[in-house]
């Protein structure tokens, strides 16, 4: 009696001489030692691998035991997984440490002491003394500006009432004038000239000839990117004094003709004082040259710019107009 075995060998043996049909199914592979070989797996189509919207990528797991149960088998997951969570927030443990896979906030950096600037910085005895000359400071200013206000703005009831005190503070330092602006602008060149009478060596006098002073200023100017004030505008300021203060018999109005008088002498002889004459200065005499601005050459306009003089008297020098003092040990004040 043949065994089930053999009725299904003879079977398959007879079957196999007969071609198999177009739409017959592949046949399982052969069992080789009682294990099948694992299955194949088929690349997943296109569109079962886009994310579907809210669901995260599936990502391939590991292997599993074949479905089918066989001993060995396994086959890969191509089933879409369920979607990742994202991480918990860091935790910190009991012991103060935090949980692997966190990170601790960064510190809060330490508390630096800005360090003081300006009159802060100062100890208070210093806090004070700087406090009190600012506040000095300001008050001369504030009295200055308004001084000066009161100069220029027209005649009210102050100054009517304090105008010998406004003119005392300006003049003749911070004196104010409009000759640079319209309607009366500065057209002509004034120079200061002074001639001297010195004692000679031989006990003589003698005359210098005329000294341009406003020249010499002119020199000490021209190429200077940062020239002083003194330089430009000392001279011609106390001689503008002067010309305004007296008339033209060169008689002073009062106190200010005398103040102008004695400025423009102490000048003078600051700038005499520059020179080797031979000996000490007894007498001065100013003069000034005035001319026209010449008229440019576009312009049709006759200007006669010959200079016109104004002489002054001679001026006894004395101690009050040398500069530090007397010099030389001679003056007339002094014989």
């Amino acid at each position: 009696m043949d065994s089930y075995e053999d009725e299904d060998v003879k079977g398959a043996r007879r079957l196999s001489s007969e071609p198999p049909p177009d739409d017959a199914p592949e046949p399982p592979p052969a069992v080789q030692g009682g294990v099948r070989p694992s299955a194949r797996t088929e690349p997943v189509p296109a569109s079962r691998t886009e994310p579907q919207p809210g669901v995260l990528p599936a990502s391939p797991g590991p292997s599993v035991p074949y479905a089918q149960g066989s001993a060995g088998g396994t086959q890969a997951a191509c089933g879409p997984q369920a979607p990742i969570a994202p991480p918990a927030p860091a935790t910190q443990a009991p012991s103060g440490t935090f949980a692997p896979g966190t990170h601790a906030p960064p510190a809060s950096p330490p508390d630096v002491p800005v360090p003081l600037r300006g009159i802060a910085a100062l100890s208070l005895p210093y806090q004070v003394a700087a406090a009190l000359s600012l506040a000095l400071v300001g008050v001369f200013a504030c009295v200055h500006l308004a001084m000066v206000f009161l100069h220029v703005a027209p005649s009210n009831t102050v100054t009517k009432e304090h105008g010998e005190a406004v003119d005392g503070w300006v003049y003749p330092e911070f004196e104010q004038n409009w000759k640079l602006f319209a309607p009366n602008p500065l057209q002509q060149n004034v120079a200061v000239e002074v001639k001297a009478e010195y004692a000679a060596a031989d006990g003589s006098h003698k005359n210098t000839d005329w000294i341009d002073l406003t020249a010499e200023d002119g020199e000490a100017i021209r190429g200077n990117l940062l020239p002083s004030h003194v330089e430009q505008n000392e001279l011609r300021r106390a001689w503008d004094f002067y010309v305004n203060s007296h008339d033209n018999e060169n008689r002073g109005n009062g106190l200010r003709g005398q103040l102008s008088e004695s400025y423009v002498r102490r000048i003078v002889m600051q700038r005499l004082d520059a020179h080797d004459l031979g000996g000490p200065v007894e007498r001065i005499r100013l003069r000034s040259s005035t001319r026209s601005v010449k008229a440019p050459e576009w312009s049709d306009e006759k200007i006669d710019t010959r200079a016109s003089y104004r002489v002054l008297p001679w001026w006894t020098v004395t101690a009050a107009d040398l500069p530090g003092g007397v010099r030389n040990d001679r003056t007339e004040a002094g014989q």
